[in-house]
């Protein structure tokens, strides 16, 4: 029988309709032909198809993971054995092995880089040989285009970067439904919890906060969103959420989820105050938005409870349980997004590599939008995928969107 990881592998590429449509024309045209491409993403089944599609448009692929425990073992070993990949990944890295594998990403001096979260650029920004060869690269999540902004505006980023994220085919439907959908697949099988009746912050209301709350509504939680954004904060409750600040509602509440790319979100101080029992999952990509470290360090000790969630007995008598130690939850301890869902991220980073390998020369070293053309062909790949048919504006609808003249 063909093992798990391949099966994996095919189901994905079976499901991801849009990457298909590029592959046709990848393996035809092989755009990327001689571009070494150095990858630091989620090594799991759609992760896998993503490579093995910049491998058959030509490209000599290098993937590592971008998080300790996100890998899938057995898509590793099918990408190395059944597609002779270069893979350097495995489920529970340590710190060590984790920075050594992103290393050996860049063995042979890259062309362009596709990173998630940051670390991967961070590296290659230290090395002068690899940035005076860099076309440029990639980065598909919030928490690293937020630290790409900051590497811009220090005037510390040596080379282009394209800004995956806020594509619109990107954190509309990604970081919305992607995550809403794959952080409750994550929680429900660390916990086997029910949801429904629960009391359950969302820390953060951009668009992956967005995507958690309602799915959450959708299975009858009760609801509170916390923000520092006043505007979001307005939004949640227009959107039938309560909102609330994080001490104050963490007295009642039996789960909270945080999503905001920002660190110690949920402090040690807030979990002395929680409500004892409290189950907390990380939805955003560094293990830092949980005070998980404080928790270490001042906790009187620890319980590995179930597989994968670990209580905290606090000074005060009080007992956190946190999943995954405080690490990704939909890639810890779920399949990560739906394969629909990571065909249009993945398809948007295709196209985007082949972009940089085509224009390259005319790049500047800044942070750059997705072309608008690369998002509205991924949209107009899907629609037809789904054999969804849209109205196209008429000649005198486009004229009357020129004009100005026409009015009562």
């Amino acid at each position: 029988m063909e093992n798990s990881g391949y099966l994996r592998l095919k189901w994905a590429r079976d499901h991801m309709g849009v990457s298909q449509k590029i592959r046709e024309r990848f393996l035809k045209e092989k755009p990327l032909k001689g571009i070494k491409i150095a990858m630091a993403l989620h090594v799991e089944a759609k992760t896998g198809i993503f490579a093995l599609l910049l491998k058959e448009g030509g490209a000599d692929v290098r993937l590592a993971s971008c998080n300790p425990l996100s890998s899938d073992d057995s898509v590793v070993e099918s990408l190395k054995n059944d597609y002779n990949m270069k893979v350097f990944a495995r489920k529970g890295e340590t710190e060590k092995e984790y920075y050594e594998n992103i290393e050996k990403t860049i063995d042979e001096i890259p062309d362009i880089i596709i990173d998630d979260g940051g670390d991967l650029t961070n590296l290659v920004s230290s090395k002068p040989e690899i940035v005076k060869n860099l076309m440029g690269g990639n980065e598909e999540t919030t928490t690293g285009v937020v630290r790409l902004k900051a590497m811009e505006r220090a005037g510390a980023l040596k080379f282009p970067m394209f800004d995956v994220n806020d594509a619109q085919m990107k954190h509309l439907f990604d970081n919305r439904y992607g995550s809403g959908q794959s952080a409750l697949d994550g929680f429900m099988n660390a916990t086997n919890i029910l949801i429904a009746g629960k009391h359950v912050i969302v820390a953060g209301y951009g668009w992956v906060g967005k995507g958690v709350a309602m799915r959450l509504k959708g299975m009858g939680a009760d609801v509170t969103v916390t923000e520092v954004d006043p505007v979001k904060a307005i939004e949640a409750v227009m959107d039938g959420f309560n909102v609330d600040t994080i001490n104050h509602a963490i007295r009642n509440a039996d789960i909270a989820f945080t999503a905001t790319g920002m660190k110690n979100v949920i402090s040690y101080d807030d979990m002395l105050a929680a409500k004892k029992g409290i189950i907390l999952g990380n939805v955003g990509h560094f293990n830092n938005e949980i005070a998980v470290d404080d928790l270490n360090r001042r906790s009187l000790g620890k319980t590995q409870v179930r597989n994968i969630v670990t209580e905290y007995r606090l000074e005060n008598g009080n007992t956190v349980n946190v999943i995954s130690d405080g690490r990704l939850l939909n890639l810890a301890s779920g399949q990560g997004h739906p394969v629909e869902i990571m065909d249009l991220s993945f398809s948007l980073q295709a196209l985007t590599a082949e972009y940089i390998a085509k224009n390259h020369e005319k790049l500047q070293n800044r942070v750059y939008p997705v072309p608008e053309e690369i998002d509205r062909q991924v949209a107009e790949i899907e629609l037809n995928v789904l054999n969804i048919k849209i109205d196209r504006l008429t000649d005198e609808q486009l004229k009357y969107m020129d004009s100005y003249t026409e009015g009562t």
